[in-house]
């Protein structure tokens, strides 16, 4: 049904179906690409020793399984609230659904908060040494102004910013393959696996890093109610956008360990730049900083996107006030959802430690996939009007099992990490509790408005 605008393509919130199965790739792809694997091959280092490669391709296979259920699950609720949606629908539990809402939200803005603080490492110190917290609020700005201007504008910009820091990366692995011809680098030692705390705890402790780099897949069924066909093109986009990366990602690891010694890179703001200037070939180091702020800048767009619209979709199901569900009545985008999550960015930025907030960022999505991969399950007791993708069940059931094992303290993570998201999720409880108070039991009623709305 056409929306208030008159355009056939706006569903009845005002939001358009304007990107096709190519761009979806492409938004998957770049959404995965860019600031954890610019800023991330030296703590995985850290980690392994120089086989710094080996835990990306063990993240890829663990989040492929969370990503068939998202893929089933978009395609028989194809709507934009994501994971939320699902938790309601396999649980009807309404404060269940805000929190996990909430947690999504909360893992965008922080990423993107986390993106926009690296802004000021070594990459934009090859321009303008700035502090760190005028940068980022600079940059930030910059991404709001961009994902007001509406849905087709950002996924433009972030199509051309995709292609840039691909480009980078495609330099990195050109730069592995010169220096595997000429004999300029060591490819022993990115063989050489020496991990601190055995191999077991190795991998274990990389790979919940790897995993990192590998996040954004999740935040593209966000865009369900703004894609074509999201039943046949988001399985395709999600496991196409995974192998991708995938790829590249160890490619990429294996040039820097090659070319670069563990310490240096785990100690390194700006890894990929290291790789640069110790191939000797001639490339601009300041060329690629530049490409690398890109690929961060792309980072914080994506997320800041995803985080906006998924406020949006929880306040069209009634889970958080409605007054998040507005939409411009021009540029069609939910303003109200993109200026909130706006300013939650602006205070992390202004507060928040880069790799406390990466590292929470993750904590929270292990357990909102754990949860999915739940809800694809019991949601099988309800039949979808239309044919769509259904995951083999042993993916969901290992999928749960093995982010359950990532979010345990045995990966190494810091005690604070825990307490940093129990404190998040504790603000979600006292939103929810003001937010029933205020509205008097509007919320309560969210579990069929919910129901109502997805299409079925």
């Amino acid at each position: 049904m056409a929306g208030a605008s008159g355009d056939p393509r706006t569903v009845e919130g005002g939001l358009r179906r304007v990107i096709g199965r190519r761009m979806l790739l492409v938004f998957v792809i770049g959404d995965i690409l860019g600031a954890g694997v610019y800023a991330l091959v030296g703590q995985v280092a850290g980690e392994v020793g120089g086989a710094v490669w080996i835990p990306f391709p063990v993240a890829f296979m663990l989040a492929a399984l969370t990503a068939a259920a998202y893929a089933e699950l978009v395609g028989k609720y194809p709507r934009a609230a994501g994971a939320a949606l699902y938790a309601h629908r396999a649980f009807g539990v309404p404060f269940v659904t805000f929190l996990v809402a909430f947690a999504v939200m909360m893992s965008g803005v922080t990423s993107a908060s986390a993106a926009a603080r690296a802004f000021g490492g070594e990459y934009l110190a090859e321009f303008a040494p700035l502090p760190a917290p005028a940068g980022a609020l600079g940059f930030l700005a910059l991404v709001t102004l961009v994902n007001l201007a509406g849905i087709s504008e950002s996924v433009k910009v972030n199509v051309v910013l995709t292609v840039v820091e691909a480009s980078g990366l495609v330099v990195i692995m050109a730069i592995g393959a010169v220096a595997l011809a000429t004999g300029n680098g060591d490819p022993g030692r990115a063989l050489d696996f020496h991990p601190a705390g055995g191999a077991f705890m190795g991998v274990l402790g990389g790979t919940a890093l790897a995993f990192y780099a590998l996040l954004g897949f999740e935040d593209s069924v966000n865009l369900a109610e703004e894609a074509r066909d999201p039943r046949r093109d988001f399985p395709l986009a999600l496991f196409g956008g995974l192998a991708v990366t995938a790829v590249v990602y160890t490619a990429v690891a294996f040039t820097a360990t090659m070319l670069v010694d563990a310490r240096t890179l785990e100690r390194s703001t700006g890894p990929l730049l290291e790789v640069v200037r110790a191939a000797g070939l001639g490339f601009p180091p300041k060329l690629f900083a530049l490409i690398a702020l890109l690929a961060v800048g792309n980072t914080a767009l994506i997320n800041m996107i995803m985080a906006s619209r998924l406020v949006y979709g929880m306040a069209r199901e009634g889970v958080v006030p409605r007054v998040f569900g507005a939409v411009h009545p021009t540029r069609a985008v939910p303003w109200t959802a993109i200026v909130f999550t706006t300013g939650v960015a602006v205070v992390l930025v202004s507060t928040g430690d880069v790799g406390g907030l990466a590292d929470t960022t993750v904590l929270l999505l292990l357990l909102v996939f754990a949860l999915v991969d739940v809800c694809v399950l019991v949601l099988r007791r309800e039949r979808a009007a239309r044919d769509h993708f259904q995951a083999p069940t042993w993916m969901p059931v290992l999928g749960a099992v093995g982010s359950l094992l990532l979010a345990l303290p045995i990966t190494g993570r810091d005690g604070e990490v825990y307490l940093r998201a129990a404190v998040l999720l504790g603000i979600g409880a006292v939103l929810w509790s003001v937010d029933r108070l205020v509205a008097g039991g509007r919320s309560g009623d969210a579990s069929g408005r919910a129901g109502a709305g997805t299409g079925r």
